[in-house]
């Protein structure tokens, strides 16, 4: 029996500037033994994959990446600090890259060639055009021949080094050393378009300070960030980005989360606040408890789902790369036609149709539609990260952009998810009393009714019992054995159930669901301790939410366990229909009732709506960076605003167009071009430009989705 030594291995690859570079370090590591799994991302410059080091040892993964042309650095350790990707790898200046080393050799030796046409003789120039052409032809040559040892022969280099020596061939050297620097200028272009896609994320990681001052025994000395520990106090003084997340534990201040949630306006934090790692103190000094080591902020969270975004790729993208495979030997194909064809079978001249199958070579590298779809996509999602909307990945965007219906969760999505207690109606026992008792089955739970109850029992004075075997009954309420005898806090429905409401007490529970407030009644087995009503108010922009939405064309409605009356007015205040007293169940088949009849968003908190956010199209869970608002569901909304679901759809919507732009431009300028190239209107340096610059175009225009604002309405 063999024993396996596979292992999850990471790695930076520097260097790749458009689709078809991931896919060729993809294909080249696949056909190694031992691997499995392969995953490269793009835009973070990632190189992941699942690896048998008994059949293939790292190193040569590593040689069969740099034989391709690209760096290659073991990736782990930065991926696992929340380092942005690729940093301090592809930050040179461009002259000092050897892209650009080759532009401006290839460009001066070009230059020499054609003052010397022009000065001394066109023979000698000759000889300049055909050593710029060579001595620019050959890095890209030596890629082409390893590209097709690791079994890819229809490579963009490939085909330009085709053409670059068949141009020489036929007497065409200035046009040749022409094509070669213009492919080495595209290059060069592509990757600084793709080093400015990747800012975004760098960006991220430069918010956490490099440094913090850490207090032990009432001193304080700098240490690094990511030396903090959980439960190590650190100061921060005004001005100062908070090192890391935490809870404040001592002091009072303002909190500038931009950075981090993109929210405008400072928060105040005070004691047993959480904080984000990366946000501004504004006001005065705090002293915060680290929560979560250096590897797990908030920060270092965001960055992670950005780059694992980018493996979720959107069916658009994924259909695009299938046909790129299709496309390009197609190209090739009609290219050996056009060469063979007319001298062939009508005498035509060879000279000239070597020269068209030549330049329709050039035209047939798919690099700007591959990269059409994933330069969209990083930018819409480094866009979308820094206002606090996160995606996770292409197919979400697609998703999203397509939605129809919005299902909203009512507590703490449409409302605040901060109720407080309104009234206590006595039946049974004294206010106190219902209290004491309510507080004693509720401690321990983070359920937001449980913790106004305890709210209100701590600022009455009022002693919470000790409570023993406390479950949650879903739908229904919670029961626990307080002071030796069951209780319960549950809805007026399962009190009703249980013989303990009386018609006098249930048109009381009425008149103050009526008023929109939720009312639990407290009960022993036997008899009814009371009532107690909460509300919890709408948010601010929840109504501005559900205007917005109408005016994009999406329906939405709010889906509670909360009491029909309750429902009723909150749902009319906002405008928006409504069901009520829905089991988690029952929101599920809800749910699947909408899925029936468009494209469902559905928006909860990430835990109580667990199963129906997986049965949407898209699940959206709303909290401020908690660790259920980053890995539950598909996507996250930081701020915890309502008008950030619009938002969400609106920056959705904003990719969508842009790739179906992009597309548009990349096989708009190649269609153009094939048949100008094969009527012999246009040449190589025309046939070379319409690759590498729709290459720029289409990241270019990808860019824009950088300053995009999701909150202004069209």
């Amino acid at each position: 029996m063999t024993m396996s030594n596979e292992a999850s291995v990471e790695w930076v690859v520097t260097g790749m500037d458009c689709g078809a570079c991931a896919s060729k370090v993809r294909t080249a590591v696949e056909r190694l033994p031992g691997v499995s799994q392969v995953d490269v991302t793009l835009m973070n410059e990632r190189l992941r994959l699942v690896l048998d080091e008994g059949k293939t040892p790292r190193d040569r993964v590593e040689a069969a990446v740099r034989k391709l042309g690209y760096g290659v650095v073991a990736g782990g350790e930065g991926a696992q600090t929340g380092t942005a990707p690729g940093l301090g790898a592809s930050t040179l200046p461009w002259y000092r890259t050897s892209k650009g080393r080759l532009v401006i050799g290839t460009g001066l030796l070009f230059l020499a060639a054609f003052i010397t046409s022009f000065l001394v003789s066109e023979g000698l120039a000759r000889w300049g055009f055909v050593a710029a052409t060579v001595i620019g032809v050959a890095p890209i040559m030596r890629r082409a021949v390893n590209a097709a040892r690791a079994g890819m022969p229809f490579t963009i280099e490939m085909l330009m080094t085709i053409a670059a020596v068949g141009a020489l061939f036929i007497d065409a050297a200035s046009e040749a050393a022409l094509v070669v620097f213009l492919f080495a200028v595209g290059e060069l272009l592509e990757g600084v378009a793709a080093n400015k896609a990747r800012d975004g994320i760098r960006g991220l990681a430069r918010l956490v300070p490099k440094t913090a001052l850490l207090e032990v025994a009432g001193e304080t000395r700098e240490v690094a960030a990511d030396s903090l520990k959980i439960g190590q106090m650190v100061l921060v003084r005004p001005g100062d980005r908070v090192p890391a997340d935490g809870a404040v534990a001592r002091g009072i201040s303002g909190v500038d989360e931009s950075p981090v949630t993109g929210e405008s306006m400072p928060k105040l934090k005070e004691p047993g606040d959480a904080v984000f790692a990366g946000s501004i103190n504004t006001e005065a000094a705090l002293h915060v408890t680290v929560t979560k080591p250096a590897e797990d902020n908030t920060i270092a969270r965001i960055i992670r789902l950005v780059e694992e975004a980018e493996s979720a790729r959107a069916p658009t993208e994924r259909f695009i790369d299938r046909f790129s495979r299709v496309y390009m030997p197609v190209i090739v194909g009609v290219a050996l036609l056009v060469a063979l064809i007319p001298p062939l079978g009508f005498g035509q001249d060879w000279g000239t149709w070597i020269y068209r199958a030549l330049a329709l070579l050039l035209i047939g590298c798919p690099c700007a539609l591959v990269i059409s779809v994933p330069a969209s996509i990083a930018s819409a999602l480094s866009s979308g990260a820094r206002r606090g909307l996160l995606m996770k990945g292409g197919a979400v965007i697609e998703a999203a952009a397509a939605t129809t219906h919005i299902a909203f969760d009512k507590t703490g999505t449409l409302t605040n998810g901060r109720p407080l207690v309104t009234d206590l109606v006595p039946v049974a026992g004294t206010e106190a009393e219902v209290l004491s008792v309510a507080a004693g089955v509720e401690a321990g739970s983070s359920h937001p009714l449980a913790e106004a109850i305890l709210t209100r029992a701590k600022a009455d004075g009022i002693a919470t019992p000790t409570a023993l075997g406390a479950r949650a009954l879903p739908g229904k309420g919670v029961e626990a054995v307080v002071d030796g005898a069951p209780a319960w806090v549950a809805s007026p429905r399962f009190a009703d159930s249980s013989g303990v409401l009386e018609d006098q007490v249930r048109h009381v529970a009425a008149r103050l669901e009526s008023e929109g407030k939720t009312v639990v009644a407290v009960f022993r087995p036997d008899r009814l301790l009371g009532l107690i009503a909460l509300r919890d108010e709408p948010r601010e922009d929840a109504a501005e939410a559900v205007r917005q939405l109408k005016a994009l064309g999406v329906s939405s409605v709010m889906l509670t366990g909360d009491n029909a009356r309750t429902a009723a007015a909150i749902a009319g205040s906002l405008g928006i229909q409504h069901r009520a007293e829905l089991m988690p169940e029952d929101k599920v088949v809800a749910i699947r009732e909408m899925v029936a009849h468009g494209r469902v968003m559905m928006v909860g908190d990430g835990i109580n709506d667990a199963p129906a956010l997986a049965t949407a199209h898209v699940g959206v869970a709303m909290g401020s960076g908690t660790d259920v608002a980053l890995e539950t569901a598909d996507a996250a909304i930081l701020r915890n605003r309502a008008t950030d679901i619009v938002g969400t759809i609106r920056l959705a919507r904003a990719a969508m167009v842009n790739i179906r732009q992009n597309v548009a431009i990349a096989l708009g300028l190649k269609g153009v071009f094939l048949v100008t190239t094969i009527l012999g209107i246009t040449g190589l340096w025309i046939a070379i430009l319409a690759d590498t610059g729709a290459t720029v175009l289409v990241t270019l225009n990808a860019l824009r989705l950088l300053v995009f604002n999701p909150e202004r309405e069209a």
